[in-house]
């Protein structure tokens, strides 16, 4: 297992998709710490000022925008194999396909979390200085650092994994981007940022994953309005295993040809 999950790090690591990927995570990000660093204390738009704890707990929290970049690397991880047909080899190559589907969403699973530690870091760069500029002071707990730094390691990572079951179940890479970013940025979005609809946007993943960092970063929504942070680690868990099980069982069924 160790080999087939390093070949495929392997496969992704000879392409230029990864590292276009973590730029574009890092860009989307910056924007995000740019518009928090121009509006800080803006009364009417409600952001809080760059000396608060508030402030650096929003500017901590945009790492998780990423995870719309780490759900098409899932999807491009797999449905390219369809692509290019070197999916008959690798199944020849290993014929049990779930070894290779478990290798594949584990190779997944690194890759989410070392692009959550890449955004985390590129996070410190500018939230750290930002803050002591402006005079405040940094506080771990204040600021609730070391649980939104968790929700977003889980966010993303779980997000790759999503991205491989979806690419699993579809097969197609443009249907599976499509599918990706409409559910990232029209689905969840909706859910989570209609009141009448955030008693069900809660539990999708992006909700769990915000219920984890157990911060108010949708307009509207109240931290009272999410799960607990036990609440939204186990549904995170549970959308990992369930995705995992549904990428093997499309992958194992299915005539590949």
């Amino acid at each position: 297992m160790i080999a087939l999950v390093r070949a495929e790090l392997l496969k992704l690591s000879t392409t230029r998709l990864w590292w276009i990927m973590l730029l574009s995570t890092l860009l989307l990000i910056g924007v995000n710490l740019a518009f928090y660093v121009g509006f800080a204390g803006n009364a009417q738009g409600g952001l809080p000022a760059l000396d608060t704890p508030e402030w650096a707990q929003l500017a901590w929290s945009a790492g998780a925008s990423g995870r719309i970049f780490v759900m098409i690397l899932g999807v491009v991880m797999i449905t390219s194999e369809y692509r290019y047909q070197t999916i008959t080899g690798t199944f020849l190559t290993t014929p049990r396909r779930g070894r290779v589907i478990t290798a594949k969403l584990v190779a997944g699973l690194i890759v989410g979390v070392l692009f959550a530690l890449a955004v985390l870091l590129f996070t410190a760069l500018v939230v750290i200085p930002t803050v002591l500029i402006a005079g405040g002071e940094l506080s771990l707990t204040e600021a609730r650092v070391p649980a939104i730094a968790l929700g977003t390691v889980a966010s993303l990572a779980l997000y790759t994994i999503l991205g491989i079951a979806v690419g699993a179940l579809v097969r197609n890479q443009i249907a599976g981007i499509v599918g990706a970013v409409a559910w990232a940025y029209v689905i969840e979005s909706l859910f989570l940022a209609i009141p009448a609809l955030q008693v069900v946007g809660k539990w999708f993943p992006g909700g769990a994953a915000q219920s984890l960092m157990s911060i108010d970063v949708t307009p509207g929504m109240g931290s009272s309005d999410l799960l607990p942070a036990w609440g939204g680690a186990a549904v995170l868990i549970g959308y990992a295993v369930v995705f995992a099980v549904v990428a093997n069982a499309t992958t194992v069924r299915r005539d590949i040809t």
